[in-house]
């Protein structure tokens, strides 16, 4: 499916990064076992309380600032190269797709590295801040990373670009996610309307795997993937 289809397009979820070190939030040890979502993930908790935020994003920092790409990040950066794999479009916000050397990536939920000032709009990258936390502006405002709150809308060209993706691929390649997610989990609907095959790869099956999925690859997204890319490098 994948060497004969004119478009292919992935979409990635947290599974994809659990094997570099990055937890599931809602897994059981997830950040949200010990944050309550509504109250540190929120942009009203933001806004109110953006200190207290910081709690939470200090750690979801040190976690992230410590990993790297796994064979599934660049198993994908691999089918790319080969011109077998258009876009990637990622809930993730780890940077560990481009990282892997990936291209044409769409971040649905915002990238962790960079930060912005809801006062004065200014923005920085992660890594001129010198690792003050939490993090503050030239106008002393504390910083908000540029990634997507509960409460905050996806901003409107991930969503159009992720959409325009789906409903013109040939195959769509599902990795490491349930598919529960608003309105990030619409993607593999919007596709299979369009007659696109789905190939999921998941530890486990999701709610994807009776209704939509085509062909369900079982197992660790870092073997399945690159067992797969192995495969159609041999065509």
């Amino acid at each position: 499916m994948i060497c004969q289809a004119q478009k292919t397009v992935a979409l990635t979820g947290a599974g994809i990064s659990v094997e570099s070190g990055i937890p599931d939030f809602r897994s059981a040890g997830g950040l949200w076992e010990r944050f309550d979502p509504m109250e540190y993930g929120t942009i009203d908790a933001f806004r109110a309380d953006p200190e207290k935020v910081w709690m939470m994003l200090r750690e979801m920092s040190e976690v992230i600032s410590s990993a790297r790409p796994n064979p599934a990040h660049k198993g994908l950066a691999r089918l790319q190269k080969m011109g077998l794999l258009h876009s990637i479009i990622t809930q993730n916000i780890d940077n560990l797709h481009q990282e892997a050397g990936a291209t044409s990536i769409i971040e649905y939920h915002g990238n962790c590295g960079t930060l912005s000032c809801l006062s004065c709009n200014r923005q920085y990258r992660a890594d001129e801040l010198n690792g003050e936390l939490p993090p503050r502006c030239a106008c002393d405002r504390i910083l908000k990373p540029d990634v997507i709150f509960f409460g905050e809308d996806i901003p409107t060209q991930p969503v159009r670009e992720s959409h325009e993706l789906a409903s013109s691929c040939q195959v769509l390649l599902v990795v490491g996610t349930s598919a529960t997610v608003s309105p990030a989990n619409s993607i593999p609907q919007i596709a299979r309307m369009a007659r696109a095959k789905i190939i999921e790869i998941n530890i486990e099956p999701t709610v994807l795997t009776t209704h939509i999925t085509d062909i369900f690859l079982k197992g660790k997204a870092s073997e399945v993937v690159t067992g797969l890319v192995d495969e159609v490098e041999r065509v």
